[in-house]
Parts: C-alpha cells; structure tokens; sequence
C-alpha cells in the first residue's frame, strides 16, 4: 500500500499518510492514487476540481460546506502547517454536531479525507501555508453555507495563534442550531 488511513473521533473522516520513497536525491510520492484510495478506505470518489489556496499566520477559513452540490476534499499542505477541522453536520449521524481536527503540514505530508456532509475549517499555523484540496463536485456559490467558527455548541478546539485572521465570508457564518444540514 502507497499509504496508511488512519479513521478519526469521526469514522469517516480519515488522516492519510503517503509511503515516502527517499535517497540521495530527495523524495517521491503518490499525493493521489484513485485505486490505492478505494482499497484502502472503501470509498470510490471521482474527483473533478483541484484547488490551491495561499494564507498567511492566523488565517481562519471556515467552517464551510455546499449543502445542494456537496463536496468531498481530500486536504493537504505543501508548504507551511494548519490545523483542519471537519464537522459531522449530517442530521440522522449519532455523531451529529461533532468536530475532529489535525495539523497537516508540509513536513507530515499528511491528507485529510473530509466527505460529503461535512463542514470544512482550517487555521494557518506557520508564517503561510499553501493547501491543495481535490473536491468531489465543483463549486457552486449558490449552494455554499457556513457554519460560524466558534459556535460553542460545536466547540472546536482552536489552537492559539493569537487573534485568527477570520476571512470574509466566514464572518457569515450562522451557529450550527440555525444552518442548513443535511
């Protein structure tokens, strides 16, 4: 196997690490290999768009979803670190309302495999990060919601990084008791 998947508090939510390939040279690996991922997880997903976005220490960007197209993102850091967090907003869960996190980095090489029915956040940990995530469906503004990012009924545990940075459209966000769930 290319890589170990490793369940969370949230079953469905998996860290991936990808088997490294070093020498002299530097290193190689597979960041995505369809077959090895259904093998692994049981999970066959078509991705459809690659996105890349750039942020400085302190950003917070979350917790957001798409509730009439949702996407699945398989997360990863290439340069810097975050902490990604991934809520259960799917009504019928028993773990409903439930949050997990991880530092992915560029240094860990680790993904974050976040299904469909899931809120998204993420906090920037190093001076910048770069952080690629594949996505199940393509963006569909008219469908994006967002889930404040300090609801107490959820409680992510935010690491401290001073006061966050928190993005525009995450000063949107509504508490999880008045959003749009699945």
């Amino acid at each position: 196997m290319k890589f170990a998947i490793t369940p969370t508090e949230l079953p469905e939510v998996l860290i991936l690490e990808p088997k490294l390939f070093h020498d002299h040279r530097g290193f190689l690996f597979e960041s995505f290999n369809a077959r090895e991922f259904e093998q692994a997880s049981g999970l066959k997903r078509e991705f459809v768009q690659d996105n890349h976005s750039r942020s400085a220490r302190g950003v917070l960007r979350g917790l957001h979803y798409q509730i009439q197209h949702p996407q699945g993102k398989l997360i990863r850091v290439v340069i810097g670190e975050i902490f990604d967090v991934a809520v259960d907003i799917r009504r019928a869960s028993p773990t409903f309302g439930r949050w997990t996190g991880a530092m992915l980095s560029a240094e860990n090489m680790r993904h974050m495999w976040i299904p469909e029915g899931f809120a998204h956040g993420f906090l920037v940990m190093s001076d910048s990060a770069d952080v690629l995530y594949k996505a199940s469906d393509y963006y569909h503004p008219e469908s994006e919601r967002c889930i404040r990012w300090d609801d107490p009924t959820i409680g992510v545990a935010w690491p401290d990084v001073g006061v966050p940075l928190i993005m525009a459209e995450s000063r949107l966000g509504v508490p999880l008791a008045m959003a749009e769930v699945f």
